[in-house]
Formats: C-alpha cells, structure tokens, sequence
C-alpha cells in the first residue's frame, strides 16, 4: 500500500465498508495517511476519524498545512474538533482556528452579481444574441439563469446546452428547473461542501422567495481557500 498514489488508495478506501476501511487505513505510516486523508471524500472522512483515537488525528493533522487541516477538521461538529486542537503545537493551532473562523463567514459577501439572467420566453436564437452582447460585462458566463420579472430563479442552462438547442425553442423548455442553490445566511463551509458534492462551476445565492441575489464561483471559492491556506 505504501507504494499506492494517496489520490488512488483514497479511491480504493472509498468502496470499502466502513470496518475494512478503518483496518487499512490504520496500516499506513504516518505521512502516507495524512495525504491519503486529504483525498477523501468528507463524508468518508468524518467516518474514519470518528473510528481513530485523537492522538492519531493530532498526529495526522502535524502532517498537513494549517489549511488542508482547516478543510479536514471542518467536517467534524466543533465539540469533536477542539480537543483535536489542544493536541496540536500552538502556533498551527491558532492558524488553524483563524481558517475555522474564515470557514464560518457568509457566502453573500463573494458572491458576484454580474451574471447573466434570461426570461424564460425568448428563444434560443435571442438568447445567444443576449449572450453575444453581455458575456464580456458578465463574471459567469458558463450559465444562463431564467428568471422571472420579480427575479425569481427559475432554472438553469448550462452553455453547453444552449449551444446544442435549436433556435426556436423556448428558454424554459431546456432549463433545468430544480436548482441547488446557497442562501444569504450560507457560510464559506458550506458552499465548498456544495461545489465538491455537485461539481458546479458556479452556484446562484437565492432568498425565501426564491429571488436570485448573486452567484458563487468556484474559481472564486478554490481562490478562497488558497488564501487561507497560511
């Protein structure tokens, strides 16, 4: 196992049962550990340090940058994570603390509110003429959102599928209408949690009434978190 890439052994733990996984996971050396933690999946993580001593996790966590142990303890209930911290040497303690902190703060204050957005009637052939005109002014262009007058989100549509849609077809019969979207009270955590679950490249901010308030790269949020990372 030592001489299995940490990305690949990662993919390997991930299709094993929760015992096995934990058996394997504690033959590794230290270091081989601490990188293979770091490419698996939070929800597989929080199952493996759940089963490991806080000793171990403290011993893992001194492998890794104060923000790769930022993104590792975050996946674990506060209560969980604080004697994890006591264990660790101040100095990253405290770095790793201030990147929680950062983790906690509300997605709204990054999100972008130059986007492109679409009534739902016109036709592919306007929509690519509206996209023609106002990409160059837009922040996401990989998106189109239809929205209503108010500026209720009613779909998505993905360039792409403009691009394959035939001109007089009607924006809201290709949109995708069930959108996941981020609210203003999200937090930095819990939209980084939403871009590795679904893969998006951009994720709109809506109200409770479901109006569009801006749109969350991921570009902008891998920016983020390399900001963080000392």
């Amino acid at each position: 196992m030592s001489e299995i890439h940490p990305a690949d052994l990662a993919g390997i733990l991930e299709e094993l049962d929760p015992e096995q996984r934990v058996s394997v996971f504690r033959e590794l050396e230290t270091s081989h550990a601490s990188d293979t933690l770091e490419e698996i999946d939070p929800s597989v993580q929080r199952v493996i340090l759940a089963a490991l001593p806080i000793e171990l996790i403290a011993q893992l966590i001194n492998e890794m940058t104060p923000g790769q142990a930022a993104d590792l303890l975050a996946v674990l209930p506060s209560s969980e994570s604080k004697p994890i911290l006591e264990l660790l040497n101040k100095e990253n303690a405290v770095k790793i603390e201030s990147i929680l902190e950062k983790h906690e703060e509300k997605i709204l204050n990054y999100a972008t509110t130059y986007f492109l957005r679409f009534p739902p009637d016109i036709t592919v052939q306007q929509a690519h003429e509206l996209y023609r005109k106002n990409a160059s002014i837009s922040d996401v262009v990989m998106y189109m959102y239809v929205v209503d007058k108010s500026g209720k989100l009613l779909g998505v549509i993905d360039i792409r599928e403009l691009m394959k849609a035939s001109d007089d077809e009607v924006l809201k019969n290709i949109m995708v209408d069930i959108v996941a979207a981020l609210t203003p009270s999200s937090t930095l955590r819990e939209a980084s949690a939403m871009f590795t679950r679904y893969s998006f490249r951009a994720i709109p901010v809506v109200d409770e009434a479901n109006k569009i308030l801006g749109v969350v790269t991921y570009r902008d949020m891998m920016n983020l978190k390399h900001r963080y990372l000392e």
